[in-house]
């Protein structure tokens, strides 16, 4: 196994996504193995790709829209980390241009000769198996059109907790957390750099990890727990609200709808011990807030507090 291991660490990854989050901690997991990463992004001069450039990612621009850009990003390549953006319209989510865009990137790597190819998706529920319509289109062409194919679906991840949450869902404002969740059962979340880890693990061992798909998360508090720990680990008070269905009516119907389903008893289920046989180094939250999530939490509470708080 040692030959073969030695054999894949070499071979060029094309990273899409890599300014965000996912495709960013993979990218930056990659190169600090020494392996070399060819990073696809929309905009050059953005500062995480240049980030990634300083941390020796070449850069390519490329878009999803517009499939004449992705022959030469994935010339070469050995492997490919595909995140394709999620495409939202005025009725929600737009599944025909998503999969227009994931089936773009396959016939892209396919003509390529991409070999092997890791795919991240959304953590999938009862009746729901890809985790959205979108994801699952492009899982299943994804398989016709390459040989290797690894799916990666992670639940919610840890670092939604930073987010700056406008139409107010996730993130923490004036000292409260709310979504869509029941406040005492648990639900599941993962580190992003934990999706890297899996990521790495499966370019490292593709036949290892070829036609596997992983549902992913590091964690299970109950929202209230979840707070509880950020309160503790930050020394700002942070409470949690569980929207109601006419709140989350308002905000958007597809909130509405996710509320209902969850509410109906429609759950992520990664088996998160397992996962930690795999990669023993899996983050709890408590290890995610005293790496870096709870200084990152704390500059973000102290810019959000509400006067007088």
């Amino acid at each position: 196994p040692g030959v073969e291991d030695d054999m894949t660490t070499d071979r060029l990854v094309v990273v899409t996504g890599a300014t965000g989050r996912q495709g960013g901690a993979t990218a930056h997991r990659l190169l600090a193995a020494g392996r070399p990463v060819r990073a696809l992004v929309r905009d050059t001069t953005a500062p995480a790709a240049a980030s990634l450039e300083n941390a020796g990612a070449e850069l390519v621009r490329g878009d999803f829209d517009d499939p004449s850009s992705l022959p030469a990003a994935l010339e070469g390549a050995a492997a490919l980390f595909a995140v394709p953006p999620v495409a939202f319209g005025p009725a929600g989510a737009d599944v025909e241009l998503e999969f227009a865009r994931g089936r773009a990137l396959t016939d892209a790597a396919a003509a390529a000769g991409v070999e092997h190819v890791v795919f991240t998706g959304i953590a999938s529920t009862p009746g729901r198996p890809g985790g959205s319509e979108g994801k699952k289109r492009i899982e299943d062409y994804l398989r016709e059109r390459i040989r290797s194919v690894t799916v990666l679906r992670p639940v919610r991840f840890m670092s939604n907790y930073l987010g700056s949450t406008p139409i107010g869902l996730d993130g923490i404002v004036h000292g409260v957390h709310r979504h869509i969740f029941p406040p005492d059962e648990p639900v599941q979340i993962i580190a992003v750099e934990d999706v890297a880890e899996f990521a790495a693990l499966a370019f490292d061992r593709p036949d290892r990890f070829a036609g596997r798909s992983l549902e992913l998360a590091g964690d299970a508090p109950t929202p209230v727990e979840a707070v509880a720990a950020i309160s503790e680990a930050t020394g700002v008070t942070v409470r949690y609200e569980q929207l109601t269905h006419a709140e989350a009516t308002a905000l958007h119907p597809e909130i509405a709808r996710a509320r209902g389903r969850w509410a109906a008893g429609s759950r992520w289920h990664a088996d998160i011990e397992a996962l930690r046989v795999i990669h023993p180094g899996l983050r709890t939250l408590a290890h995610w807030l005293a790496e870096s999530g709870a200084d990152s939490l704390r500059k973000r509470l102290v810019e959000t507090a509400s006067p007088g708080l």
